[in-house]
């Protein structure tokens, strides 16, 4: 375990920004499976410094609530709290902490921007499905940006506090991308989660690197520096639906977001790049079925998730092959046509089946315990490397923003 906590004066007076970006469920064999599919190094590769474990106080598998506690405080809880320590006490965070300094803070998600990995950071509740709770947290916790899913959270009245406060609405793609001049933005693009990005495209959605961007454009006015968490969600959700295809073109997105992220780095010389997943889901493999050998490459002719392909389907689901053929370019057989007939949840069905074309394996539908990839870029990033405990992680960060941290709020 790394327990080096020191920092070089010199590194540590050029991190003036922190953007904390995490790919949800994302784990070493998503990493090489998403290398195969891209068919050539990942923008993130060259930026691995280590390992990070992932267990709760509760558990040696974590959920994402405990987890972005972890990374979003410095303190292991129990698992679906939410920046709130086993003993009920309220933890700072990571961002509270940014606030409190003078710098500004954002969160962007393709999830509900209310759900547990956004959460963490700028709110505090007992239980992670309270997420009516969480929203008026983030307008009371003044964070500057805050964009995803969600809107069902939001009511009007809060919606109008926030504008009285000073904020700035969005609700599509066009209107971010030409949002007005403002220095507090709330971008609400769905009722309930993004849309997956094999079909974001169908939506009035932006994606991930837009909303990175549009972030960093506010976030990068203020003087005294920023903290942003930006979250690559439904990474976690292909892996919860063992959903290869999804999972490889939502890595994919939030790899464009890494992309934005790293080209404001490079030019600002003053932003420490922070990048892990929460926890592994699925437990994915690198080729199986008995076979020694990987075909990601029929992935790349997918484009849709397994969740919109059985939206396509007849009652009777007697077009089956033909929607598959469609969106995935695969003849199924007959065996897989009737396997997705008959089966009482024929998006698995489905899921498997590309799976099993791709030759990639799954050992659960929920969370595994495995320890996770750490990637850093700018100033400080050598403190990362090695192996951590997620906890380290903010802890990390604010000693390299010279900024008061683990204390109680």
């Amino acid at each position: 375990m790394n327990s080096s906590f020191y920092v070089d004066a010199k590194e540590s007076s050029k991190v003036k920004n922190v953007i904390f970006m995490i790919p949800d469920g994302f784990s070493t064999s998503y990493a090489t499976n998403y290398r195969w599919y891209k068919g050539e190094d990942s923008i993130m590769d060259s930026m691995l410094v280590g390992m990070h474990r992932t267990f709760s106080a509760s558990s040696e598998v974590t959920d994402s609530a405990a987890a972005a506690t972890a990374m979003a405080t410095g303190v292991k809880t129990n698992n679906g709290m939410i920046s709130i320590a086993p003993t009920g006490e309220t933890l700072k965070t990571i961002l509270e902490a940014s606030k409190d300094a003078g710098k500004a803070a954002g969160l962007v998600a393709t999830s509900t921007i209310t759900y547990a990995t956004p959460a963490a950071f700028a709110s505090h509740v007992a239980s992670r499905t309270d997420e009516a709770e969480i929203a008026p947290q983030y307008i009371y916790n003044k964070v500057d940006v805050i964009l995803g899913g969600g809107k069902k959270y939001f009511p009007e009245t809060l919606i109008n506090r926030a504008k009285k406060n000073g904020y700035h609405f969005v609700s599509n793609r066009d209107e971010l991308l030409n949002a007005k001049k403002t220095d507090k933005l709330i971008g609400l693009f769905s009722e309930i989660g993004m849309a997956p990005e094999l079909d974001r495209h169908a939506t009035t959605e932006p994606s991930l690197a837009e909303m990175t961007e549009a972030a960093l454009k506010i976030l990068k006015k203020n003087r005294d520096g920023f903290f942003l968490m930006v979250e690559g969600s439904q990474v976690d959700w292909a892996g919860h639906a063992n959903d290869a295809a999804w999972a490889m073109k939502d890595i994919q997105a939030f790899e464009g977001a890494v992309a934005k992220a790293l080209a404001f780095a490079k030019k600002d010389k003053k932003t420490l790049i922070v990048i892990a997943g929460d926890h592994d889901t699925g437990g994915m493999s690198v080729g199986g079925y008995g076979l020694y050998d990987a075909k990601l490459e029929v992935l790349r002719k997918v484009t849709a998730t397994g969740d919109f392909m059985v939206s396509q389907l007849t009652k009777d689901r007697s077009n089956v092959k033909d929607v598959v053929k469609k969106h995935a370019n695969i003849d199924l057989t007959e065996e897989e046509i009737q396997k997705i007939k008959t089966a009482t949840k024929p998006d698995l069905a489905m899921n498997e089946i590309m799976s099993e074309r791709a030759l990639v394996g799954w050992t659960t539908k929920q969370h595994t315990g495995v320890d996770v990839p750490l990637y850093a870029y700018g100033p400080g990033s050598d403190l990362f490397r090695g192996l951590h405990n997620n906890t380290d992680l903010p802890a990390l960060m604010a000693k390299l923003m010279k900024i008061k941290f683990l204390q109680s709020k």
